[in-house]
């Protein structure tokens, strides 16, 4: 109980951007990884087992991706490497930002995060999807649903009743969570079933 829908578990589109090994920059310059002459490396796993590893060269104008991957358990490790060219913007108080230029052919956009598809890519070169643009209109009105819940203190499980109003919150703001409560539940079901329970009333 009280699970992502409590009960509701609708189909989901495939091919977005958490479903591949990714890498960001923003990341590696927080931890001063961007230090030219120096590498570093990284690994992705999943269920336990590593399904990808990456060793990063940094360059003063670039950084080299050298890295091994496989599609399945049974298949072997392939190697391969290539330059990558880093950007870098200044920032509005000081400082600067690093960016990827995307490394496909004719591609080149700057990007925080490239993606492993064979090669690393952009977003678009890979042709990715973010989870919300792929999410259909009825699953972010639950999620949007259950946040409300658990902002009142309550669980996710859209099968409780409504919570109560929590001590020291207004009046006015209750009532507005309350509303947007009810058109969220109203929106958080599939097409198809407020239909049937259209034809049923």
């Amino acid at each position: 109980m009280g699970g992502y829908g409590s009960g509701r578990h609708w189909i989901k589109a495939k091919a977005t951007t958490s479903q591949y090994c990714q890498v960001d920059v923003r990341f590696w310059h927080r931890k001063g990884l961007l230090i030219p002459g120096r590498s570093f490396e990284s690994q992705w796993t999943s269920a336990g087992k590593q399904i990808a590893s990456i060793r990063v060269g940094v360059g003063f104008a670039r950084i080299i991706l050298s890295y091994r991957y496989r599609q399945a358990d049974h298949e072997q490790w392939q190697p391969t490497n290539y330059p990558v060219l880093l950007d870098w913007t200044p920032c509005n108080y000081g400082g600067s930002r690093p960016w990827l230029c995307c490394p496909v052919q004719g591609c080149g956009r700057r990007v925080a995060i490239l993606y492993l598809n064979g090669i690393f890519a952009c977003r678009q070169c890979c042709q990715l999807a973010y989870n919300c643009q792929r999410e259909p209109a009825h699953d972010r009105a639950l999620r949007h649903a259950q946040a409300i819940r658990q902002r009142l203190g309550a669980s996710g499980n859209m099968y409780e009743p409504f919570p109560v109003k929590p001590k020291g919150m207004h009046e006015r703001t209750y009532e507005r969570l309350r509303i947007a409560y009810a058109a969220a539940d109203a929106q958080s079901w599939p097409p198809y079933f407020r239909k049937w329970i259209t034809r049923r009333a």
